[in-house]
């Protein structure tokens, strides 16, 4: 659900940026950089790299936020981010939560 209404301070909020490179060859398609993206930036490309599996795509570049989650999961060292600074939101998303049913 979207906020009808923004904060007054969103001009003085920066939120870091990440610009993700990927090493194609070295990938083997294990698909932990897709799966625990917390921001769902990467997914399955289609196509393959020399040793035949399929390497991860970046989907959408301005999701990034620099965590470097993906960097420390792969076991190949073939995902790293680049430092792209900080920028102000153009529209600030309510976090959800989903309750836990007893």
């Amino acid at each position: 659900m979207p906020l009808w209404r923004q904060p007054l301070d969103k001009d003085r909020i920066l939120i870091t940026h990440g610009i993700v490179h990927i090493i194609d060859d070295r990938c083997k398609g294990c698909g932990f950089c897709i799966e625990f993206c917390p921001q769902g930036t990467l997914g399955i490309s289609d196509r393959t790299n020399t040793k035949g599996y399929h390497p991860p795509r970046v989907i959408e570049e301005n999701l990034c936020v620099n965590c470097g989650l993906c960097t420390l999961l792969c076991p190949d060292f073939a995902i790293y981010i680049e430092d792209g600074g900080k920028q102000t939101p153009g529209l600030i998303h309510p976090v959800q939560r989903n309750e836990v049913k007893k």
